[in-house]
């Protein structure tokens, strides 16, 4: 049986196959199954077609393709902002954000905060969400500095925790804070397939940014940062912007066009995510409607694998460490395979 999946030349979906073994895969971020969707196959397809491979144009010339503008419309209007960027990647997404924003005052970095965010290596916090945002609101009652730019995940995905935000009720209305958020592996999936931004506190003196990457649930090479007309207008003001070819016009026309797509996905995750988390004992760790489920046991990608079930293990936080074993579910999955992998599991664990 093969040990090495690292160099395979197809694409993924539900299933993966190698010579003549077929293996279930349950790892990734495609919780949509994008990558796989024929209809989104087809829109992208038809976005090619309409606008060629790519746009090696910056945004700033001056001859442009109205789609990304539309897209940004759409974006703010389908995820509850008031305006919307896009760039070429999550990553510049959250850097563009974070180095022009970290200027606007002291900057706070919650734990396990994702690296495309870090303005410099960030030190180990080895702190709960909870703790850190206990601390954190005294912190800032308690200093004299009046402005402040606390920068989070939305949550955590690997040891599966939604993060909440109402803390941040309870700091002194004086203070001026820039939230900045990253709902990388959020978006589409949770807050019934939104983005975290509409659940974000909405404060006089809080302002709400969100920065993602749409290559994950959306499916789409491309990043996304929502925020008020006023923060959008600065960030799209910036070098960093406006020097940045955009992502491909045929993802944003296919973006534009695909919500009936997401949404029918979403509804089969989810009904995906609630059959499997019922047949799970009290060993797996999960957080209602996300479809990653974790469990203590260094080895069961190795005993899971001998049923050839692939699921996602590799070692955290240093390349030293045990694996961090997770089945991720994608709506691609049906329900063969999930009874498939509940036998296994009723085996193995």
């Amino acid at each position: 049986m093969p040990t090495d999946f690292t160099s395979l030349d197809q694409p993924f979906s539900n299933k993966i196959n190698i010579g003549k073994q077929t293996f279930l895969y349950f790892g990734g971020t495609a919780y949509l199954g994008i990558p796989q969707n024929r209809e989104f196959l087809q829109l992208y397809i038809t976005g090619l077609q309409k606008y060629g491979l790519n746009n090696g144009t910056s945004r700033s010339n001056n001859i442009q393709l109205s789609i990304y503008n539309d897209a940004e419309a759409i974006a703010a209007e389908r995820f509850k902002a008031e305006a919307a960027l896009m760039t070429s990647s999550g990553y510049l997404a959250a850097q563009l954000t974070a180095k022009n924003l970290s200027q606007n005052g002291a900057v706070l970095f919650a734990p396990a905060t994702h690296p495309a965010l870090w303005l410099q290596n960030q030190p180990a916090d080895n702190r709960s969400f909870t703790t850190w945002a206990q601390e954190t609101v005294q912190h800032i009652n308690n200093a004299t500095e009046k402005n402040w730019v606390i920068i989070s995940n939305s949550m955590n995905n690997l040891f599966p925790e939604v993060y909440d935000f109402s803390f941040l009720n309870q700091v002194n209305p004086e203070k001026n804070i820039f939230l900045i958020v990253d709902d990388s592996h959020g978006i589409g999936v949770n807050n019934s397939g939104g983005s975290v931004y509409e659940s974000l506190p909405r404060q006089k003196n809080i302002h709400r940014i969100v920065v993602a990457s749409m290559a994950k649930a959306l499916g789409v090479d491309a990043g996304l940062v929502l925020a008020s007309n006023e923060i959008i207008k600065a960030l799209k003001n910036t070098n960093e912007f406006n020097g940045a070819s955009p992502s491909a016009a045929a993802g944003a026309y296919a973006f534009i066009h695909a919500e009936g797509i997401y949404q029918a996905e979403w509804e089969k995750l989810q009904q995906n995510t609630s059959y499997f988390a019922t047949k799970l004992d009290s060993r797996w760790k999960f957080t209602a409607n996300f479809p990653a489920f974790l469990i203590d046991d260094a080895e069961i990608d190795q005993k899971l694998l001998k049923h050839n079930l692939l699921i996602s293990s590799f070692p955290y936080p240093t390349k030293k460490s045990l694996p961090i074993n997770r089945i991720v579910l994608s709506s691609w999955h049906e329900r063969a395979d999930l009874d498939e992998l509940i036998y296994a599991i009723n085996l193995v664990v």
